[in-house]
């Protein structure tokens, strides 16, 4: 399987019985979500699901069948997170085979939340960017909503207890919480073989989204920092991420996106010093991606999410104490003390 283009169809034997094999997603620029699956007489494990779309099921049972596996084969689900593009065809699977799925026990608020009964699609990121001064997006976001399928969410059998070591065809992965991402964002270390399978929460080319989910803690984007300086406190491994070619050390990446996030605190600091004070002022001041992009350049989500971004950004500077927050008429007002 060529390394060229990461998101090209097939099996990529990544370590000894360790296969990355990735998955198409329907309408999202990351492209595609690598799926592993670590095989060995205890039945093949896979390490994230991908989206329950019918191309990727159907690239998944292509991808087994090269290893000899069929789908009902699949003995468990271990799941970083409980994104869609991660966690939903796993509950498909499992509602054909039974298979157990696994999920970080800090998802459950997510899980609570989009299965209540008569929940929109993203109605509290609708209701957020209301707060962040952003209500022509929330009015553009609200009439573009669908409604949700909830045959995708389900619970899951069980879940992750942190330092929790799992037996995996002769591996022993080790679950270390790592919210930031999302609240209950796992991810498995395999200290013996060098591994670690990484979800969103390191990813070797961008930085994952902060806090988009529907319980959204105060101040995701300090959960994240902080789980990053503890995998950086961990023995270095091979990256083995959710989007993105595998890589050859975890902590090299970790420190890139340490100072990333230092620049944009930096960079969003500046901007509230010529005295732009709601997170869509600040958001529209500073350049998007890695090829600098404007805000309105970029499409309605990728909108969205910047000013979510900007917003963690700027909550995080009020948790540091460079920055004062006053709530006014419902809209945050963000100043530099």
């Amino acid at each position: 399987m060529s390394t060229a283009d990461w998101t090209t169809p097939g099996v990529d034997e990544v370590a000894p019985g360790v296969y990355r094999i990735p998955l198409p997603l329907p309408n999202d620029g990351l492209r595609a979500v690598n799926v592993y699956a670590v095989t060995g007489p205890d039945g093949p494990v896979l390490v994230d699901a991908g989206w329950s779309v019918p191309e990727a099921m159907t690239r998944l049972r292509d991808a087994l069948t090269e290893l000899g596996i069929e789908i009902g084969d699949i003995a468990r689900f271990l799941v970083t997170h409980v994104h869609r593009d991660h966690y939903s065809q796993a509950i498909r699977i499992r509602q054909e085979f039974g298979t157990r799925v696994s999920l970080g026990a800090e998802e459950r608020w997510a899980l609570d939340a989009i299965m209540r009964p008569g929940r929109h699609p993203v109605e509290e990121q609708i209701r957020m960017l209301r707060e962040l001064a952003a209500d022509d997006l929330a009015d553009q976001l609200e009439a573009h909503l669908g409604a949700v399928d909830r045959m995708d969410w389900e619970l899951p059998d069980d879940w992750f207890t942190n330092g929790e070591v799992i037996s995996v065809n002769g591996r022993g992965l080790e679950v270390v919480e790592t919210p930031g991402h999302t609240r209950g964002h796992v991810v498995f270390h395999d200290l013996a073989g060098g591994l670690l399978f990484a979800g969103d929460h390191v990813l070797p080319t961008i930085t994952p989204s902060i806090g988009f989910e529907p319980v959204v803690a105060s101040n995701p984007l300090g959960s994240f920092l902080a789980s990053l300086a503890l995998v950086r406190s961990r023995p270095d491994a091979m990256l083995l991420p959710a989007h993105g070619p595998v890589t050859g050390s975890v902590h090299a990446r970790v420190d890139e996106l340490v100072e990333h996030h230092r620049a944009r605190l930096d960079a969003m600091t500046a901007v509230l010093g010529w005295g732009v004070d709601t997170a869509a002022g600040v958001a529209v001041e500073v350049s998007w991606t890695r090829r600098g992009r404007r805000f309105d350049a970029l499409d309605l989500f990728n909108r969205f999410l910047a000013v979510c971004e900007t917003g963690a950004h700027l909550d995080l500077l009020v948790a540091q104490g460079r920055v004062a927050l006053q709530v006014r008429d419902g809209v945050r007002h963000y100043a530099l003390v």
